[in-house]
């Protein structure tokens, strides 16, 4: 259970991990997460899940290195382990027929947005992707969302792939247009779902944003995930992730993703140690790693 199968760099700084993990294969639906922890005493952190196959029995995992744990995951081998995953987490896309439906994917964004895409071509729409990168390396998924799209229009912020600039330039002119969308699904940096929710806010298209706030359990009980949603406090690991993108308080949940960079910086500064050197709860972790499944 939870043996890396296969890694890949898609770009530089994002890492394709597919893992053997049947259970979680077999329930989980487009837009969900899971929790994963690499060994004992590590962190918990939440990742979408890219892709999965219920036969085989294998998730696939798009990590960005943002962070110490991030890191670390992306070192792994295939053959090794990795200790918990815990999931799937969160409520399932609402997968119906809209009409046409505009996905808006910035970054690293693109992984959530893939199985989602899939999922409402699948039951007709008209779906279209606008795909976003601060340049053409740091692109990804580019051929497969074509595969599951009616149109897929590519944007960097310096040109170097598609037209020039931001996914809201691209979208402005199509909400302007006389077949502007039924529904704008947007996925990506905080900024940038803020940003497509304002524009859309004005014409009344219904907006949904999927949040991947800051998270300890994802069980509804540290409460580090709260945002507020209209007048109301929910919790982004069990009432989203997806949110109405016109109610959520942006400026709110931009400032909780940074309540934690100190410690994230002193995480990463830490030096590396020597085996001799390092903690039982490492060797553990080792000692996990080598246990064949």
């Amino acid at each position: 259970m939870n043996t890396i199968l296969r890694t890949s760099t898609l770009a530089p700084g994002i890492h394709d991990l597919h893992v053997q993990s049947p259970r979680i294969a077999r329930k989980c639906r487009p837009g969900q997460f899971l929790m994963l922890r690499l060994y004992e005493g590590g962190e918990r952190i939440p990742l979408t899940i890219a892709d999965s196959d219920p036969v085989e029995g294998w998730l696939r995992l798009i990590v960005q290195t943002v962070g110490r744990t991030t890191r670390e995951l992306v070192l792994l081998k295939p053959g090794e382990k990795i200790l918990d995953l815990a999931g799937p987490l969160g409520h399932p896309t609402e997968i119906a027929f809209r009409g046409t439906v505009v996905c808006v994917a910035g970054g690293i964004g693109a992984a959530p947005i893939l199985p989602i895409a899939r999922a409402l071509k699948a039951v007709g729409n008209r779906v279209i992707v606008i795909l976003g990168a601060r340049n053409a390396a740091q692109m990804i998924l580019q051929k497969e969302l074509e595969l599951c799209s009616d149109r897929l229009l590519l944007c960097s912020d310096d040109g170097s792939a598609g037209l020039p600039g931001q996914v809201t330039a691209v979208l402005e002119p199509m909400l302007r247009s006389d077949s502007r969308p039924d529904q704008v699904l947007a996925i990506g940096p905080v900024a940038m779902m803020a940003a497509v929710s304002e524009m859309t806010r004005a014409l009344a298209i219904p907006t949904i944003v999927s949040l991947n706030a800051t998270m300890v359990d994802g069980t509804g009980m540290c409460g580090g995930c709260r945002v507020s949603i209209g007048s109301t406090t929910r919790f982004v690991c069990v009432d989203g992730p997806e949110f109405d993108g016109h109610l959520v308080d942006f400026h709110e949940l931009q400032n909780r993703q940074h309540a934690y960079s100190r410690q994230e910086q002193q995480a990463m500064e830490q030096p590396h140690r020597c085996r001799l050197e390092r903690t039982e709860s490492a060797l553990l972790r080792d000692e996990h790693r080598r246990t064949p499944a």
